[in-house]
């Protein structure tokens, strides 16, 4: 059994990062269409709707950088911890 001890803060910021800005392009689309979808069966097109397809930009942009910060979190409370639990036990296997 290997265990993982220590987990590098930026190595897991990053790739949270780039996790959650997949997660919010996705939620992103989905909020953009959605809300073009709403506007044209209601009140037909306007500004609102625009404003709406900036969350192509913004949702990711938001979600990264929380998902930055949230993993450099769990990076430092990840390795403050192992000191007095021993970290997580994982199998492996070559071949």
């Amino acid at each position: 059994m290997a265990k993982i001890k220590k987990i590098g803060i930026l190595t897991l910021a990053k790739l949270q990062a780039v996790i959650m800005a997949v997660a919010g392009l996705i939620a992103g689309t989905v909020y953009s269409f959605g809300g073009l979808i709403y506007d044209l069966a209601t009140i037909g097109l306007n500004g609102g709707t625009a404003l709406a397809f900036l969350a192509l930009i913004g949702m990711p942009v938001l979600f990264a950088t929380a998902g930055f910060f949230a993993g450099a979190i769990g990076a430092v409370l990840y390795n403050s911890t192992t000191r007095w639990f021993g970290g997580i036990e994982m199998k492996c296997e070559n071949g």
